[in-house]
């Protein structure tokens, strides 16, 4: 698995490369860490290139959303998973809990 960030004026972009699994989950974890630690709560995830997304990334994702939403400081936005990603996303329940878009640009321009 391979992790990318960018900084936006708006917001900040982590895109996923490969598989997120028990044993890549935690570098995903300290992605989104860096970028809060930081001070910085819009996060865009960049999903275009991730080809399977264990529990273990989805729980990594919801311990984000949380720590992003909570007092209103912001919110992760999904961006342009594969159809197999969107599945396990829709089938865990997580569509209802992130705003999910086609590709990264609308997402970007949602915050």
């Amino acid at each position: 698995m391979e992790i990318s960030s960018k900084h936006y004026k708006h917001c900040d972009l982590l895109k996923i490369q490969g598989r997120v699994d028990s044993s890549t989950a935690p570098q995903l974890e300290q992605g989104l860490k860096n970028i809060m630690d930081d001070g910085r709560f819009k996060i865009v995830i960049d999903m275009s290139e991730l080809e399977f997304m264990s529990s273990a990334g989805l729980r990594v994702l919801i311990n984000a959303q949380k720590t992003c939403k909570r007092y209103n400081r912001g919110e992760l936005l999904l961006a342009g998973p594969q159809e197999n990603v969107y599945a396990a996303l829709d089938l865990a329940g997580f569509t209802t809990l992130f705003r999910v878009f086609a590709d990264v640009v609308t997402a970007v321009g949602n915050f």
